[in-house]
């Protein structure tokens, strides 16, 4: 009689107590999605659209503009500022996208035959389009916008007076981000002579290390990290 008794109050509290539990408690959700670009390290706070972002060359980099792949011929620059503002921002695995709004350069010298100094090298027909890959190797990608070619134009002063030297993109500009040092690096981009000078070279490859990227909107301006 007893043991009839305990089984039946058993079916009947032990649904009671089922029943209790909150669902949250018996299925516990999933984490919330990373973004691909973040700021305080690995799925830290999503760069929000708009932020911006720059980088200053990194530590010891020049940026150079070389007329092969394999020259140390052309022009260098010990300064150079890389300025763009992030446009999307998915869930990582993705790819986000920014506008670049400002490459400059200063402190340029050339090795160039004939040539006595760097007055000027410009970026044209800003602002281009970036994308962000957290693919294997985190590549990076830069495309032209609206205004036009991907455009580099140089003017050097030289025995012969003053030169201008333009070169348009000739392939893809391709670079990697590197979140050990939060840098983003180029490396012989090619770039074809599209106007100026005949004595200008007939090609330029460039090339730079640009880093840390910091997130400048947001206070303290975080390093930026690729998830």
């Amino acid at each position: 009689m007893r043991l009839r008794r305990a089984l039946a109050l058993s079916a009947v509290v032990a649904p009671l107590v089922l029943g209790a539990v909150p669902a949250s408690a018996a299925a516990p959700t999933g984490l919330a999605a990373t973004s691909v670009l973040t700021t305080g390290g690995a799925g830290g706070t999503p760069v929000a659209p708009g932020d911006v972002l720059s980088a200053p060359l990194a530590a010891g980099a020049r940026a150079t503009f070389y007329s092969s792949a394999t020259s140390t011929t052309g022009v260098t620059c010990a300064v150079s500022q890389f300025t763009a503002r992030a446009v999307t921002n998915p869930a990582a695995p993705g790819t986000a996208t920014e506008s670049l709004t400002g490459q400059t350069f200063s402190s340029c010298t050339s090795n160039v035959t004939g040539v006595t100094s760097v007055k000027s090298l410009t970026v044209d027909h800003l602002p281009y389009a970036i994308s962000v890959a957290d693919t294997p190797g985190n590549p990076v990608t830069i495309t032209a916008g609206t205004a036009g070619a991907v455009q580099a134009t140089a003017v050097l002063n030289s025995w012969f007076g003053t030169l201008t030297c333009s070169y348009q993109l000739s392939g893809a500009f391709t670079g990697a981000a590197d979140n050990a040092n939060h840098t983003l690096s180029f490396s012989n981009a090619h770039f074809a002579k599209s106007g100026g000078s005949g004595l200008c070279p007939a090609d330029g490859y460039f090339s730079a290390t640009y880093g840390p990227v910091t997130d400048t909107t947001q206070p303290g301006s975080p390093l930026v990290h690729v998830n």
